[in-house]
């Protein structure tokens, strides 16, 4: 092993640590009450401390991947980004990012799991690219495709669509408020899960509209 191996990886032990005993609470809850509110608490900090583990795994195998620390023979293959999503520039500027699941609850906190996703997404075609567009006035359009039957959250406001916000903001437009960001949230039936988000200037949504109308959007 490398001399640089990542002292992460201490952190990383930790966070499994803590999702071990939460999930142990959890067992405890299960078995030994009927309050629903306490079991939804302890299954919210479930959720929290897996969401931390499995960001800190991502760093640290990333880390080790960049430090080449795996045998030359058993070099594991680069992480394929379409396990998670895939992010593009399409022709006409827009910035779109399809990921191969819906949006999460949020009844709790930002999912920072989809936050994570996003960055690293952005982050990779940034560096593919050479730099990315910036919108002064931009227009951020999350289109979910679902059905009745495969859709997880039902309700718009429930949905952790503020994540895509704080994974962008700064980067691709300069803040979130009103004056700088335009926001649409739709839904298209489709019997296979997934979420389209696309930024464009804002100038440009009376195009999207019309392509998303008439069937001529690549999703």
């Amino acid at each position: 092993m490398q001399k640089d191996f990542p002292l992460s990886l201490g952190s990383l032990i930790s966070e499994m640590n803590e999702a071990d005993f939460a999930l142990k609470d959890l067992y405890s809850a299960y078995t030994s009450t009927r309050d629903i509110n306490a079991i939804i608490r302890s299954i919210s900090k479930t959720n929290e401390t897996l969401e931390k583990a499995v960001i800190a795994s991502r760093n640290v195998l990333e880390r080790l991947y960049n430090n080449g620390a795996f045998p030359e023979n058993d070099k594991p293959t680069p992480p394929d980004m379409s396990i998670s999503g895939k992010a593009r520039v399409m022709y006409d500027g827009w910035l779109h990012i399809k990921l191969n699941a819906l949006l999460p609850h949020c009844r709790y906190q930002t999912p920072k799991y989809l936050t994570d996703t996003i960055v690293r997404l952005v982050d990779g075609l940034s560096r593919e690219r050479g730099g990315l567009p910036y919108y002064n006035n931009a227009m951020l359009i999350i289109d979910e495709h679902c059905d009745i039957k495969n859709r997880s959250v039902y309700d718009q406001d429930n949905k952790g669509w503020k994540a895509v916000l704080n994974a962008m903001k700064g980067n691709l437009f300069p803040d979130d408020d009103q004056f700088s960001l335009g926001i649409a949230l739709l839904s298209s039936m489709d019997v296979i899960p997934s979420c389209s988000i696309y930024v464009m200037d804002i100038s440009d949504a009376g195009n999207f509209f019309d392509m998303r109308l008439n069937g001529s959007l690549d999703h």
